[in-house]
């Protein structure tokens, strides 16, 4: 849209309140009907009007019927147009919003779900500085990805959306807003650099080595070793016995993450950092408890664990 239609609409939607009706939020499912689709000439639709008017008044003072019915045959098809162009809008739903995980600072990936009775092509929709086009199939659904900035971690609402169309001829617009009453949760954005959580205490040999089922190595014989660990094939080509080792490199040790022990920092340094060493954790794929004012979280590792534990933090007040 030129930048002169763009600042007139602007100054529409502040001047007439019919055009702001629904700058509240919705909750989903959100369907367009007649009550809320606008539509406007285009550029090319005004040029194209004034031509057809200069048509209309030549044809008249010439008292030339083939091109007053050429002006009229291209009046009704400009007419159609408009129609056509309602009906792109009429009746699309917006029925979904999925959205993705994001740090404070970082875009957050969004999923518009939009059904329909029936095939429309040439829809677009305006989230914030970005537009996307998409049609409606014989399924009678899509999906359309969007991303959006975040700024602040917690809950983050959804600004506007504009759904519109200038189908088939380019010489009208057809509009609407979506306000839905749905917001994403943005997570923390995890300090720079900061030291490591505290490990607990633990015998350095036991974090080293551990009992496990599968064989490691051999080694000599010892007094005490059962013996049915021992290696009698391999000890026929040696002096002594040797025996089956099965002691592995024991795994990372639990981290216990703690709010209680970052009392020298304010709450979001806290927050920070926690989030911190909980993608730290999550990288090295240790297992880790989260403690919080809020609630307690029990140990465990993975990608729901990481998001639960994030979205925790994220929720702090």
């Amino acid at each position: 849209m030129p930048a002169p239609l763009q600042a007139l609409q602007r100054w529409a939607e502040r001047r007439l309140p019919a055009l702001t009706r629904y700058r509240r939020p919705e909750p989903l499912p959100i369907e367009l009907h007649r009550r809320r689709i606008y539509i406007v000439p285009t550029g090319f639709g005004l040029g194209f009007g004034m031509l057809l008017l200069v048509m209309l008044v030549g044809s008249l003072n010439y008292t030339n019927n083939a091109a007053l019915l050429l002006t009229c045959l291209l009046g009704a098809a400009s007419m159609s147009s408009m129609l056509l162009a309602f009906r792109v809008l009429d009746g699309v739903t917006l029925v979904h919003i999925r959205a993705g995980h994001a740090v404070a600072g970082q875009p957050i990936d969004l999923h518009l779900g939009f059904r329909a009775a029936r095939a429309r092509e040439s829809v677009r929709v305006d989230l914030d500085d970005g537009t996307q086009a998409f049609a409606i199939g014989a399924t009678g659904e899509t999906e359309v990805a969007f991303s959006i900035a975040t700024e602040f971690r917690g809950w983050q609402p959804l600004p506007r959306l504009r759904v519109w169309s200038t189908w088939p001829l380019g010489m009208f617009r057809a509009w609407s807003w979506l306000y839905p009453e749905q917001s994403v949760l943005v997570w923390p954005r995890p300090e720079a650099r900061g030291p490591a959580p505290q490990a607990p205490d633990e015998d350095p040999a036991r974090r080293r080595l551990h009992r496990g089922d599968d064989l490691a190595a051999l080694r000599d014989y010892r007094v005490g070793d059962p013996q049915r660990h021992v290696a009698w094939k391999a000890s026929a080509r040696h002096e002594g016995l040797l025996v089956k080792d099965f002691e592995q490199p024991q795994s990372h040790e639990e981290w216990r993450l703690d709010w209680r022990e970052l009392g020298h920092l304010d709450s979001e340094s806290r927050i920070a950092r926690l989030a911190r060493w909980v993608g730290e954790a999550h990288a090295q794929r240790r297992r880790y408890s989260l403690w919080l004012p809020t609630q307690e979280i029990a140990a465990g590792s993975g990608a729901d664990h990481y998001a639960r534990c994030m979205s925790a933090l994220a929720l702090l007040p």
